[in-house]
């Protein structure tokens, strides 16, 4: 609109015949550097740093309707006791609504910049709720997995928050549910992890390790991992609480199938005259049949 003012960036000056032509943009990353330099303090003073930008100006989908632009910024705090994100929000909101109404209601998402991958990763598909991040630091691929509720949120509509998050991190993203991510694990199977060069080390959540194993080694360069390999079982911190501790792995293999379901006490069918001295798993092993 003529006479009317606005904030751009100066892309470039070039000589033309009719003088000096200005080429201004509005979808540079750098205007929303410079917008909350303007609006932010700490920024201006160098308290707060804006690490990286990722931006998609609006557009019009396929239906024909606007989308509204959407931007993410990463922000870390150089000065104790100043909260990043806090600062570039303000108060109430008023620094961030003042940067929203330039750029024409894009949607602006603040995150706390972290040296961690996953986490880093994590924050960045925000306001998508992350259960757990798998990353692959050779490939800098990073594998994410969100309750199955969550999964439209962290894609975002036509995967633009996954493809904002990507770029923002550095990151290749791959957005994976709970449900979806279980049926690859039970299809893959224990054998195909091992032949991958995953740890075999499973972790208290019931989860393999994801980090790569050892050349030589069944498991990663983690001392606790690496203990494993000497008490027989792939278990981080014991046994599951369903098996006794002190069962040895050989009387586990060779109890018969229908013995998981029998109680961990010796069921009352068992011979009395049983020696107390015999482990847990060992009586189960010589209990009848009939006793599941």
């Amino acid at each position: 609109m003529t006479g009317a003012r606005i904030k751009a960036v100066i892309m470039r000056v070039e000589e033309s015949a009719k003088g000096p032509q200005v080429k201004l943009s509005r979808r540079s990353e750098e205007l929303v550097r410079k917008l909350f330099e303007l609006e932010v303090p700490e920024i201006a003073d160098g308290l707060v740093e804006i690490r990286q930008v990722a931006r998609e100006t609006g557009y019009r989908g396929r239906d024909g309707k606007p989308v509204p632009g959407r931007c993410k910024i990463a922000v870390i705090s150089h000065a104790d006791g100043v909260d990043p994100v806090g600062a570039c929000v303000g108060p109430r909101g008023s620094r961030v609504r003042m940067v929203v109404s330039e750029l024409r209601g894009e949607r602006i998402d603040i995150i706390p910049y972290n040296d961690d991958a996953a986490r880093f990763v994590a924050k960045a598909l925000s306001p998508a709720r992350v259960r757990e991040v798998l990353v692959d630091d050779e490939g800098r691929q990073a594998t994410v997995i969100v309750p199955d509720d969550q999964l439209s949120l962290a894609i975002g509509r036509e995967g633009q928050n996954a493809r904002l998050a990507a770029r923002l991190t550095g990151w290749r993203v791959d957005i994976k549910s709970e449900s979806e991510f279980s049926r690859e694990e039970a299809d893959h199977g224990y054998e195909e992890e091992t032949v991958s060069g995953r740890c075999a080390a499973i972790l208290s959540t019931g989860r393999r390790c994801p980090n790569a194993s050892l050349p030589g080694s069944r498991f990663c360069g983690l001392e606790p991992h690496q203990a494993l390999a000497a008490t027989g079982s792939d278990h981080v911190g014991g046994p599951p609480a369903d098996v006794p501790a002190e069962a040895p792995a050989e009387a586990l293999a060779e109890a018969p199938a229908e013995a998981a379901e029998v109680p961990a006490e010796v069921p009352a069918e068992v011979p009395a005259e049983a020696p107390a001295e015999v482990p847990p798993a060992q009586a189960l092993a010589d209990a009848p049949e009939q006793s599941s």
